[in-house]
């Protein structure tokens, strides 16, 4: 278990985490959800232990990281930019990774090239920025280490590919019992994979859960009514987040169980009525609206900013 609490960094005059607290069970991808500029890669590297927090703490399975050999034998760190040196190849990078990380898998680095077409005997120097990217996730897949921090691991990756490396992580998280941290400023790239989230936003933390729970309480339900007067009468019975029409068709998004929502809407007796699954994006929308934050302008802000 990652426990990070009540840490801070700063950077001469930036602040670029304040008082953030964060919990990472085992058994879980952890989504790591933030703008440019939010603090992510900062939390990444006080994680590895490769920066020391200002103040506050972190904790792996109870012990500090940093200055700790024997805890960062269990962490391997995949920065947003990563360096091969020139002459490089995926096999002596590979035996590069054998000096650094005793437990490396050879035979597992060797099937992961396979399976996403990376020749072992390219130089690396030809490959384009998602194959770099691929190839640095596969040797940390291969690490042998227990604790994975990726910094924005999909940027530069087509769709297809992008499946197919999710799909390579959930197997040795399956096998191996690996805790990825992946950090991202594209919701819909970690929602299909991540277990529970945490979204930062200029260094603090705004929101962290189990996306079963998120989900739970937050529903979203189209319905079509007899009598459209009805739908204001409807959205005042319940805890409306979001509401539009198109056409006859009403979409709402409201807090509420499931149960209780259906069964008000039934009461007016619709002529069609189906909820419908959120996305991650309308789940934080939500919930940073409830803090007083508009999620969507957030990210807005966000696009300029850097890291």
């Amino acid at each position: 278990m990652i426990d990070i609490s009540h840490v801070s960094k700063k950077f001469d005059d930036i602040h670029a985490l304040n008082d953030v607290s964060l919990t990472i069970e085992d058994g879980d991808i952890f989504g790591l959800i933030g703008t440019n500029g939010a603090g992510k890669s900062t939390l990444l590297r006080l994680m590895a232990g490769v920066l020391k927090p200002d103040e506050g703490r972190i904790t792996i399975d109870g012990e500090d990281v940093w200055e700790n050999t024997a805890i960062k034998q269990q962490i391997c760190f995949i920065a947003d930019n990563v360096f091969f040196e020139n002459d490089a190849t995926p096999d002596s990078a590979a035996k590069l990774w054998e000096v650094l990380h005793p437990a490396f898998e050879q035979e597992r680095f060797e099937k992961l090239c396979d399976k996403l077409g990376l020749d072992r005997r390219r130089k690396v120097r030809t490959f384009s920025k998602g194959m770099k990217r691929q190839l640095s996730l596969l040797l940390a897949l291969s690490s042998g280490a227990r604790y994975i921090f990726c910094d924005e691991t999909f940027d530069g990756l087509d769709p297809v590919m992008r499946q197919t490396v999710k799909g390579a992580i959930a197997e040795v998280v399956y096998d191996r019992k690996i805790v990825p941290v992946i950090a991202s400023h594209n919701m819909r790239e970690i929602e299909d994979i991540s277990g529970s989230v945490g979204l930062l936003h200029k260094g603090g933390v705004l929101l962290e859960q189990s996306l079963d729970d998120l989900k739970t309480n937050i529903q979203k339900v189209q319905f079509v009514l007899k009598d459209p007067a009805d739908f204001a009468d409807i959205t005042k019975r319940l805890d409306v987040v979001s509401s539009e029409s198109m056409g006859s068709m009403n979409i709402l998004v409201c807090r509420g169980n499931r149960d209780e929502v259906m069964n008000t809407i039934a009461e007016f007796e619709p002529v069609y009525c189906e909820p419908v699954a959120l996305t991650l994006e309308e789940v934080f929308i939500s919930e940073t609206a409830a803090g007083g934050y508009d999620l969507r302008n957030l990210f807005a802000d966000g696009e300029e900013a850097g890291e």
